[in-house]
């Protein structure tokens, strides 16, 4: 039963700064104008993805999680995580500027929400001429410094921001002040966790005159207030090679271009591997069994899987896992 490439129905968020290229870049299937995220593998609570394609059909993650356990994980992932899915997988489209803010680390997550604390990292797949993200501090700062600026409504004055084109990597590591920023389209992979400590969200309000609450206090405790050159992934980027973005506990992700036929070795690996396509198209076999992954599209193979064949004219692909 899980001799093949398992694709889930997309969970689509509408956000206040959301727009619509998941829906016209990455055929998301919305007629919404602000449409923000769209999950792509999540073992949320109220948030559970469903399968749709192949004999599982219909089963949620969490179904896959019990029946399967470390067939589907792998071993050690299963004695780490038992029945609890360790990423989150999206693709965001920011209209406009996402709010300010940062995450905490797993002791105080698990501290103020028995949740895991959120590591994650960013692929540009395209921005718009100019496109920004803020990104931790400009320097060093204090907390009397911070909170003397985030009072007097002039905290942009002490954030970093950079632009951002097409291929750049990101790491945001827990604590770090972040923000997406408008005209972005980005894949993101993470902890799963939804805990987030908005700090500022640029005078903003939705639709009924309603500012958003902000998490000032929360979020003290948790920011990392040192300027750290610790957050643009380099890699390179050969042909039908896996070169490594980023690695951390959480999570290790590689860039995949395939240009022909490859057959990826997973023998040596004890756990599940996704890809995200962020650009062009391919065919993904295990086994006798095919699926196509187009660009905004995303394929999770559960571990017993030892090889996987890629064929394609031309296609990127993130690759992701757990060791």
């Amino acid at each position: 039963m899980l001799n093949y490439p398992i694709r889930f129905e997309p969970i689509l968020k509408e956000k206040i700064w959301g727009g619509n290229k998941l829906r016209n870049i990455l055929n998301k299937d919305s007629n919404r104008e602000d449409l923000g995220e769209s999950w792509e593998i999540s073992g949320l609570k109220g948030d559970i993805s469903v399968v749709a394609n192949g004999p599982l059909k219909g089963k949620t993650l969490n179904d896959l999680l019990v029946e399967y356990k470390e067939r589907l994980l792998g071993e050690k992932n299963f004695k780490k995580f038992s029945t609890k899915f360790p990423l989150l997988i999206k693709f965001i489209d920011a209209k406009t500027e996402l709010s300010v803010q940062l995450h905490p680390n797993d002791e105080i997550a698990r501290k103020r929400h028995n949740s895991f604390g959120k590591t994650e990292m960013w692929y540009i797949m395209q921005a718009d001429e100019g496109a920004e993200i803020n990104i931790g501090f400009k320097k060093s700062t204090s907390e009397a410094e911070y909170l003397e600026h985030l009072n007097s409504g002039k905290i942009t004055n002490l954030l970093n921001f950079e632009k951002v084109k097409k291929g750049d990597s990101f790491f945001i590591n827990p604590g770090k002040v972040h923000a997406i920023g408008a005209g972005v389209l980005l894949a993101e992979i993470q902890q799963t966790s939804d805990i987030t400590y908005r700090i500022f969200d640029w005078g903003r309000i939705d639709s009924e005159g309603k500012s958003r609450e902000l998490h000032t206090d929360l979020a003290l405790d948790a920011i990392d207030f040192e300027r750290k050159e610790d957050f643009r992934n380099k890699y390179s980027r050969i042909k039908n090679h896996s070169t490594n973005i980023a690695t951390s506990e959480y999570f290790t992700t590689n860039f995949l271009p395939v240009n022909g036929n490859i057959v990826k070795d997973y023998s040596h690996l004890d756990s599940f591997v996704i890809y995200m396509c962020v650009s062009g198209e391919a065919e993904v076999t295990v086994g006798e069994n095919s699926e196509k992954i187009i660009q905004g599209q995303t394929l999770l193979i559960p571990a017993e899987n030892n090889q996987v064949q890629i064929t394609s004219e031309g296609a990127e692909l993130l690759e992701i896992f757990v060791v």
